[in-house]
């Protein structure tokens, strides 16, 4: 079974993208499982794991019911506010939901790069775990120590690092590269954590080529190994950069050395593992 480990829906007039600019009309448009429908048909991908893409409960809300209606989204990733402890009860019934699998607090997009170490919100990494459900770490190579800093101290915690960490391609140099590439090499050391394939064409330049992109995909398998890492389109967003063929087709060369059975556990198994799909 193949597994599209990380997609979005959505409709800017529900209000809540805050992120999203209304002048950008690749992004700002609806997107939903009519849209995806003929990509996965194509690729012979028969599941996804819908992710969050506003910080609202009642986004997460629409997105399981776009979840009961649409067979292949298997998973579930929403958002909970972890400012507020009471939100305990908001993660325990959304946890009843087969479909929920995780929560996604948007990191990257916090002002205070050290908010994630915060004593009141610690309760949340405590009930993600206590509630069996999954953390995806979304951030940027300048989140990277504190990252480690939580996932050493919750290593009861499942989590899945989401797009590579978002190393800047774009802005590639030996010294930039190295301070990613170390760590990620530390995360994969020191925790347990999954790694997304994910994204690596939108932290690229346009015009990017696989080249581009083959020093960080070697780095990460050689850290993580294949076993730990699963491929997701991060498509609508991904189409900044790529339409969803020409980042599978870059995935499906970025991989083509690997076995058999590891390019199954990165195209699926890996997912079905870390997010404990119902299939």
């Amino acid at each position: 079974m193949q597994i599209d480990a990380h997609q979005h829906f959505w409709n800017p007039a529900r209000g809540d993208y805050g992120w999203m600019d209304p002048s950008n009309a690749t992004l700002y448009r609806p997107y939903g499982p009519d849209d995806l429908r003929p990509h996965l048909a194509r690729h012979g991908i028969d599941k996804t794991v819908l992710v969050q893409a506003a910080p609202t409960v009642e986004e997460s809300a629409y997105m399981l019911g776009l979840a009961d209606a649409t067979p292949f989204v298997a998973g579930v990733v929403g958002w909970i506010d972890f400012e507020n402890p009471d939100d305990e009860a908001v993660l325990a019934r959304f946890a009843q939901h087969p479909k929920f699998v995780g929560v996604r607090p948007m990191i990257q997009d916090i002002e205070d790069d050290n908010w994630m170490l915060r004593t009141d919100i610690a309760w949340a990494y405590t009930a993600i775990a206590k509630h069996d459900l999954c953390f995806d770490a979304l951030g940027f190579p300048r989140h990277l120590e504190n990252f480690h800093t939580i996932l050493t101290r919750h290593s009861e915690m499942r989590c899945v690092i989401d797009h590579c960490m978002k190393p800047q391609i774009h802005a590639h140099s030996a010294e930039t590269f190295q301070v990613w590439a170390d760590g990620m090499a530390a995360l994969a050391r020191d925790t347990k954590a999954y790694l997304k394939f994910s994204a690596l064409v939108t932290e690229a330049n346009e015009g990017w080529t696989i080249e581009d992109l083959r020093p960080y995909a070697d780095h990460v398998f050689g850290c993580f190994g294949a076993e730990r890492i699963m491929w997701g389109s991060d498509w609508p967003v991904c189409r900044l950069r790529a339409e969803y063929d020409a980042w599978r087709h870059a995935a499906e060369e970025l991989t083509k050395t690997l076995t058999a059975e590891e390019r199954a556990r990165v195209f699926g198994g890996t997912a079905a593992e870390a997010y404990r799909l119902a299939l």
